[in-house]
């Protein structure tokens, strides 16, 4: 599905901006992408295909971009940094391309992948900083800049660097980065320590590969499996304050992190007000979960204000647009520039709560604060008349 989504993006990427091709050129790409379907390998075939036969396409910066998202779809390292790279000179601070471009670089050998991995993540470092609620990506890219200096063979500074982004957001990624590190110097002791709080840090990145490695550091340092089962029991006790303590600073940064029931969550308009979603209460509650650099979000955007207008008298039907950009500078200047007209709010964990992955996607509510309708990607044909009618429904329930 997120590929299809994700597909879906470029798509309409391609019929927004109808304008700026020719005839001829837009009707070959909308064709070939229609044909490439659903799979990424297809897709980015298409996509440089249509590059090499219109090489200075109006839409050029476009399709690149189109094209790196799809070689990071495909999990095609070298066509994402091909791509990223391109995308990354006209837009230095577009954190969809930079995080998977340094970390694609960071996995090559070579001294001067290891530099360029480390300038883009030092660039990752320095915006998740510039955010809100953004301590695990800064802690990502710490691990990223890690990873590239003990390319270089500069293996203290790897060390401070996984120390430094297990510290600013405990994780079973940023501990294991530390046990490399420690290896790498030869302080097997504590690499071993290291992978013991990878494996007992209640984290999805956590794997039963940690456990093995864990034991195997530890029986070259110590010669035996004698007193494992203490160092890991050690490593647990350690851990669940550092959970705790990262749960509470998460928190304070964060209103609703205690919050799983969307109707629980305080939400912050661009404008910088607050509203509470317990005040929605009995109302069916449409969400459009967007973003500025979303194409077939504006093209949604029209056929989503004309069912708001469908039902402008209706006070039980409330509609929310929510924000989901990493960089919130950028929504004000947008909705300026499109003259998008309503309050717009940022998501505040919305995306967590209701689990959004991709965008666009339109959730309803029903009277009774549950997920009455998901609509997960955009159909310009249908999309009006099928959000109408599911609106309907959850008022006649």
């Amino acid at each position: 599905m997120k590929a299809l989504l994700l597909f879906a993006c470029f798509f309409s990427a391609a019929l927004f901006a109808q304008q700026k091709t020719s005839p001829k050129e837009q009707e070959e790409l909308e064709s070939a992408l229609a044909e490439a379907g659903t799979s990424p390998v297809d897709y980015l075939r298409a996509l440089e295909k249509h590059l090499a036969k219109y090489p200075d396409s109006p839409r050029k910066a476009e399709l690149e971009r189109a094209a790196a998202r799809a070689a990071i779809e495909a999990q095609d390292s070298r066509r994402t940094i091909l791509y990223g790279e391109r995308v990354l000179a006209v837009k230095p601070d577009d954190v969809t391309i930079l995080e998977p471009v340094a970390r694609a670089l960071a996995a090559r050998e070579g001294e001067e992948s290891a530099k360029a991995a480390l300038k883009y993540a030092t660039r990752l470092e320095e915006l998740a900083r510039q955010s809100t609620n953004a301590s695990d990506r800064e802690a990502r890219a710490l691990i990223l800049q890690s990873r590239a200096a003990g390319n270089l063979g500069r293996k203290e500074e790897a060390l401070a660097l996984a120390q430094k982004a297990f510290d600013t957001y405990p994780n079973a990624d940023a501990a294991r980065e530390t046990a490399r590190c420690y290896e790498r110097l030869g302080k097997l002791s504590d690499a071993a320590r290291a992978m013991a709080d990878a494996f007992t840090i209640p984290d999805r990145a956590a794997t039963p590969a940690d456990r093995e490695r864990m034991g195997d550091l530890y029986r070259r340092a110590a010669g035996s499996d004698a007193g494992l089962g203490d160092m890991a029991l050690q490593a647990y006790d350690r851990n669940v304050a550092l959970m705790h303590t990262r749960e509470l600073r998460l928190r304070g940064n964060d209103p609703n992190a205690a919050f799983t029931d969307p109707m629980q969550f305080t939400v912050t308009g661009v404008d910088g007000s607050k509203f509470a979603m317990s005040t929605l209460a009995g109302k069916v509650v449409v969400f459009d979960f967007w973003a500025t650099w979303c194409i077939p979000c504006r093209e949604q955007h029209p056929l989503y204000e004309r069912v708001k207008r469908q039902f402008r008298e209706e006070p039980r039907v409330v509609f929310l647009a929510i924000a989901t950009d990493e960089d919130r500078s950028l929504v004000a200047p947008f909705l300026k520039e499109v003259k998008w007209s309503g309050p717009a709010y940022f998501e505040d964990g919305l995306s967590r709560a209701f689990e959004v992955r991709s965008i666009p996607t339109t959730i309803i509510l029903d009277k009774r604060g549950r997920v009455f309708s998901r609509i997960v990607g955009f159909d310009s044909h249908r999309f009006a008349d099928m959000l109408t009618e599911r609106i309907k429904e959850a008022l006649s329930e």
